[in-house]
């Protein structure tokens, strides 16, 4: 088998996020936490250790969005349409991460175009391929290469209500996308808005959600390098108690 590394790093400094919302990683090297053990035990003398070292430790701080991640339903609004409370993270089956997949070549869109379930039934037949229930659904963007640009935040087409529920209500629970978000990138989303003041088109992919529960993988990178079809992905969520989302170290599994 080959594996494909589907996942961006979690790293300091790097313009994928919005500066509300960037992590933090403080790195202690191996003398650095002497102290540490010292505290366990006073008269611990430090040259004793070889090379006079503890061990190599971070700390992070990080939203649950950060990096490539598993969005929950919970996420997307609070109640579901049937007036139940939607899954966090950990309650996701674990049998949704792990399945068949496809990937659906969208990067001749432009930035900010929302696709549709036209768009979709377009790729799925020129890829001669017909989605089946829990298949692993992934949108190559024009984000994915993109990553730690200037511009990765405008990047890339996002995916609408209509098309987001012509997936679910096929059977799809998981989608992925390469770029910052599902639905399409937030200034031309709210430029929309401004132009007709419907609110409804304000994150309508990912609020789909709350007719059919689906998690989507945010931030994928390497979707360029996959077949349409033929292959699997891991994606385990990070089990988060409540959360809205889990970090993840999505694969690609192919057979050579």
């Amino acid at each position: 088998m080959q594996f494909l590394d589907l996942s961006v790093p979690i790293e300091n400094g790097r313009r994928a996020d919005y500066a509300e919302n960037q992590p933090q990683i403080t790195y202690m090297q191996h003398r650095d936490t002497v102290s540490a053990w010292q505290k366990r035990y006073p008269p611990l003398d430090p040259k004793v250790l070889p090379n006079e070292e503890a061990y190599a430790n971070e700390r992070v701080s990080l939203s649950t969005h950060n990096g490539t991640h598993v969005d929950a339903p919970w996420h997307y609004l609070s109640v579901m349409s049937d007036g139940t409370r939607p899954m966090t993270i950990d309650q996701i089956p674990l049998d949704w991460f792990y399945r068949p997949a496809v990937k659906l070549d969208v990067r001749g869109y432009p930035d900010g175009y929302v696709l549709t379930a036209t768009d979709l039934k377009a790729e799925f037949s020129r890829i001669s391929y017909e989605v089946r229930p829990h298949d692993i659904v992934l949108m190559n963007t024009s984000a994915g290469g993109k990553y730690d640009s200037p511009d990765y935040l405008s990047m890339g087409c996002g995916v609408g209500r209509e098309a987001t529920l012509f997936l679910t209500e096929r059977g799809v629970r998981v989608t992925g996308i390469d770029a910052y978000s599902w639905d399409a990138p937030f200034a031309a989303m709210i430029e929309r808005y401004a132009a007709t003041g419907d609110a409804s088109l304000i994150f309508e992919g990912h609020r789909a959600g709350g007719v059919i529960p689906y998690c989507h993988i945010e931030k994928l990178t390497n979707l360029d390098l996959l077949p349409s079809h033929g292959f699997r992905v891991a994606c385990f969520p990070t089990k988060i108690t409540g959360g809205s989302a889990g970090w993840t170290r999505a694969v690609a599994i192919l057979d050579e």
